[in-house]
């Protein structure tokens, strides 16, 4: 699944330009540091750094696990989006999962997120057998929930339930 593609954005006069790309492995602490904001932001949650870590290693070293784009500005990551896919036996195709969304906090407001969202978006209508795509968000993220609608997306109609074996969760 692993392709190469970049694409620039501007958020308006003045700006500094952006660019989108498939993250690199030299991206992965970038990630992780995202990956610990996000998760105490939206959840107040803090996460195990080794099983992050493991995790995001293992995603970068395999994108059909997870494939992670970012958004760079002057050498940084600004932003980073994630997907994972599920195949639709009803509707005979992949529905790619949009996960890991992050932008850093004085990215906010300059449409990283938009960016990152059109990229994906744009690489899954190139493949006839990509439907479409889902995300999940935190219930009280009103937000985030307003930016998602913005682009087009609206509640599936899903709720989720989980089932976690915290001690299956490795560290390496």
């Amino acid at each position: 699944m692993q392709e190469t593609d970049e694409a620039t954005g501007s958020d308006g006069p003045g700006s500094d330009k952006f660019s989108v790309r498939d993250a690199r492995p030299e991206d992965r602490d970038a990630i992780i540091s995202m990956s610990l904001r996000l998760a105490q932001e939206t959840e107040g949650k803090p996460l195990d750094v080794d099983v992050l870590s493991a995790g995001v290693s293992r995603a970068l070293a395999d994108p059909d696990r997870l494939r992670f784009w970012v958004a760079e500005r002057s050498g940084h990551v600004i932003g980073q989006t994630a997907i994972t896919r599920e195949w639709s036996d009803w509707r005979n195709g992949w529905i790619w999962w949009l996960q890991s969304v992050y932008v850093a906090i004085d990215a906010r407001g300059q449409g990283v997120f938009r960016r990152l969202y059109e990229h994906v978006h744009e690489r899954g209508r190139a493949q006839p057998d990509v439907i479409g795509l889902r995300l999940y968000v935190e219930q009280d993220n009103t937000r985030a929930k307003k930016t998602y609608e913005a682009l087009g997306m609206e509640p599936g109609g899903y709720h989720v339930y989980e089932e976690l074996w915290r001690e299956r969760f490795h560290h390496a």
